[in-house]
């Protein structure tokens, strides 16, 4: 009898102790964090409304005031092809950086700004060549590396100004050119990337303004 209720007691406690043992390491057990959120392109184009700011998720940049959660300087790599930024830029010019002043947020302004003033020496689209042009840009983007400086000379594709006044080139740095002191437009590396396809631009790294502006219209009117 005894060695028959040493048994029973033996197997009553392996019934009942997994179920506590598994209670106490529930407690001790984090789900994993969900980290395949996309992150998308943004520009100061999204920056029109002002979503409510969530807590960051790790990994993740911490939301800015003014631009959707997605928006960040530090965006995945994208193929951009030379009609989509022809087609999406409200502003085209090639001209020389003349100042360059930082403003801090204010009541109109809800963000950090940088202006930029070009003296604009030859105009495609939105622009006139002579003409002084001052445009905004969030500080975060200047930030990231989209700078310039007093006496450069670029070929911009600019975003159309948001409702908060701000704008940026269109697909980054794809949106950017340099200017060589014989007024042509330089062609970096990425460049030469994103439009080897291309009939006018494909292969070149230099070319005549007047070439570009035509590779520009020709691009533009692509469907």
């Amino acid at each position: 009898m005894p060695g028959r209720s040493c048994r029973c007691l033996l197997a009553l406690s392996f019934l009942i102790l997994p179920p506590a043992a598994l209670r106490a390491q529930s407690g001790q057990i984090n789900p994993a964090p969900n980290y395949a959120l996309p992150l998308s392109l943004g520009h100061p184009t999204d920056g029109d409304q002002t979503p409510p700011l969530s807590p960051p998720r790790p990994g993740l940049p911490r939301p800015v005031p003014g631009f959707p959660p997605s928006f960040s300087p530090i965006t995945p790599p994208v193929t951009v092809g030379f009609p989509l930024i022809a087609r999406a830029a409200g502003t085209i010019f090639s001209g020389t950086v003349t100042a360059v002043a930082r403003h801090p947020p204010t009541r109109g302004q809800a963000v950090e700004t940088v202006e930029i003033t070009f003296h604009i020496e030859n105009a495609i689209r939105g622009a006139t060549s002579g003409q002084s042009l001052t445009i905004s840009q969030w500080l975060g983007l200047w930030s990231a590396g989209q700078r310039y400086r007093v006496g450069e000379r670029v070929l911009l594709f600019l975003y159309p100004p948001s409702k908060l006044g701000l704008t940026s080139c269109v697909g980054g740095n794809v949106g950017r050119f340099a200017i060589d002191p014989w007024g042509r437009v330089q062609l970096s590396a990425q460049h030469l990337a994103a439009f080897r396809a291309d009939p006018v631009l494909g292969g070149k790294s230099r070319l005549r303004f007047s070439d570009f502006a035509l590779a520009v219209r020709r691009a533009a009117e692509e469907n």
